[in-house]
């Protein structure tokens, strides 16, 4: 049997070895975390690092996609009151129309007519979240402007571009439909139509012609409304996948790089009892050395 007549320095080393055990442990519970840098575990920190990455884009196609669908409610919200005022203006038409309405009826109701089109400009001019929504891709400036010299009573100064948005790998959608082809789309001009519907009030003559004027209009509003209808729904069904998408990641992270905190609260426990009882070993050293050294 050997023994060691110097063992102090394998009790430094183990000293050394049960600290870094405790930092670990005690890392591990400020984080969470099992792997706080590569050298914790190489091949996990490689996993995480990539279930990161698409955390992060997947986060990131969650505020495109809910960004997105909020401007297409306010569009179709504001689509739906354009077809309300538009039904109205109808209305109005008919009523002027009856050969029993008087020059100055028509023109009390070529006076709401025009009410009913300063409207219109606002809901063509809807911003959203500082965006021009019908401009575009000219979203910076509002796209109708009143122009007494365009025949219509206003112009367009947005462009015929539309906005695109990724929402998911290989996954763009369409967000804009341009007031051009909104609101003042040849043979459709809103705008055009509601100024005939006041100008033939006005005369008194050819007012079934403007109201079916603004019943085309109408019509092309009604039915431009299902793009956004159906954008929405793609929106809400993505948004349910990329949530999905997110939870599995999440359970990935945990599962990959989450600490045991039963398992290192105990090894922590352990660890300091071993550094305790080596101290203890160290000092007895120590003194059994200057003892050894009186003699």
């Amino acid at each position: 049997m050997r023994v060691n007549p110097n063992p102090l320095p394998d009790l430094l080393s183990a000293i050394a070895q049960t600290q870094q055990q405790i930092n670990s442990d005690l890392e591990q519970i400020a984080s969470g975390q099992s792997v706080n840098r590569p050298s914790d575990d190489p091949a996990s920190a490689a996993m995480l690092v990539r279930n990161s990455a698409k955390t992060s884009e997947t986060d990131q196609f969650l505020r495109s996609a809910s960004g997105l669908s909020g401007e297409m409610q306010n569009a179709d919200s504001a689509l739906s009151s354009v077809v309300t005022i538009l039904q109205r203006a109808m209305s109005l038409g008919v009523e002027g129309a009856n050969g029993t309405t008087n020059a100055s009826d028509r023109a009390a109701l070529a006076a709401e007519v025009q009410g009913i089109q300063s409207e219109m400009v606002n809901l063509a001019n809807l911003s959203y979240q500082g965006n021009f929504v019908f401009a575009g891709t000219a979203t910076q400036t509002a796209p109708y402007v009143p122009d007494a010299t365009n025949p219509a009573g206003v112009r367009y100064v947005g462009n015929g571009g539309v906005n695109s948005v990724t929402i998911g790998d290989h996954l763009t959608v369409q967000a804009n439909l341009p007031g051009s082809t909104l609101f003042s789309a040849a043979g459709t001009d809103v705008f055009q139509a509601l100024q005939d519907l006041v100008t033939n009030l006005q005369s008194g003559s050819n007012i079934d012609t403007a109201v079916n004027e603004v019943n085309t209009a109408y019509q092309h509003i009604n039915a431009q409304r299902v793009f956004y209808g159906n954008t929405v729904n793609q929106l809400n069904s993505q948004q349910t996948f990329l949530n999905s998408q997110a939870t599995q990641l999440a359970e990935q992270q945990n599962t990959v790089g989450g600490a045991d905190m039963s398992k290192v609260i105990s090894d922590l426990v352990n660890a300091e009892t071993a550094r305790q009882a080596t101290l203890a070993a160290v000092s007895k050293t120590e003194q059994a050395n200057l003892f050894d050294y009186i003699k």
